[in-house]
């Protein structure tokens, strides 16, 4: 089993940043529990959406449209830790934010039905 825990979400007006952190515990030396991570969002009366996904060995990152450019994903493996960078925030991000992890092959993954370990999510609130 993996343990997922966000945190770093808040209240932050249009056009500034945030810094989201997942650490992971557990099971995180397989990669067949650990193949990759990613982030995703869910906004009042919305989808889950995939917003970043970012494998545990190697330095490649697939971001949504919707992001590219403004959040930057990455990690350090020695704190079993993954961030999430969000500059030039819009009221548009505002949601609740989980990491996910899935074991095995196979890139990118944006589906997260297809994600095993799930945090509690961290909310997001970006003011106009």
């Amino acid at each position: 089993q993996v343990q997922l825990v966000e945190s770093g979400g808040g209240l932050v007006q249009a056009g500034g940043s945030l810094r989201l952190s997942c650490v992971a515990s557990g099971r995180t030396g397989s990669t067949y529990t650990m193949g990759s991570m990613g982030w995703f969002r869910q906004a009042p009366g919305k989808e889950r959406e995939f917003v970043a996904t970012i494998p545990w060995s190697d330095s490649i990152t697939y971001y949504a449209e919707s992001v590219k450019g403004r959040f930057t994903i990455s990690r350090n493996n020695a704190k079993k830790t993954v961030y999430l960078q969000m500059n030039s925030l819009k009221p548009e991000d505002t949601a609740v934010y989980y990491c996910a992890a899935r074991g095995g092959s196979g890139w990118p993954v944006i589906n997260g039905n297809q994600y095993n370990y799930w945090g509690q999510g961290t909310q997001v609130t970006v003011s106009s």
